[in-house]
């Protein structure tokens, strides 16, 4: 996050996303957190210093599903957000991160048998996490 970043803005939004490395959020929660802590920073804004993380490679942008706003998270000079699948829960919203040599194995059988080749990072399955599984049996 050199010079391209050193507005205030620009830093706020680098120093948030990397303060909670792991963790998906949307413009809008980047605003909300940065007004919380008495930052207001406006939309495009937002947008522009995302797209300035996300050609540095900083950061990963996911479209989990059309019509719904990207999540952004910043990966750093990490390369392991490259490599695993994503699970999301129908009913809290909740992105997980999955390495998983059976989806692997299946990846692999697509790409022998079908022809296609999976891309890890774009993959996401549906479904209903722990907590909210546990929750609804309660």
């Amino acid at each position: 996050m050199e010079n391209s970043y050193n507005t205030k803005q620009g830093q706020l939004i680098a120093e948030l996303l990397k303060s909670e490395k792991g963790r998906h959020f949307t413009a809008d929660a980047i605003i909300s957190d940065l007004a919380s802590k008495g930052h207001k920073v406006g939309k495009a804004t937002v947008y522009r210093h995302l797209e300035k993380l996300i050609n540095a490679g900083q950061v990963r942008k996911y479209i989990v599903e059309e019509g719904t706003s990207a999540c952004y998270e910043y990966i750093g000079d990490s390369h392991e957000c490259k490599s695993h699948y994503h699970l999301k829960c129908s009913s809290c919203g909740e992105l997980l991160h999955v390495r998983c040599d059976f989806l692997d194995e299946v990846s692999s059988h697509i790409l022998g048998h079908h022809g296609f080749t999976v891309k890890p990072e774009k993959t996401v399955l549906y479904g209903i996490c722990k907590n909210c599984r546990e929750a609804e049996n309660v």
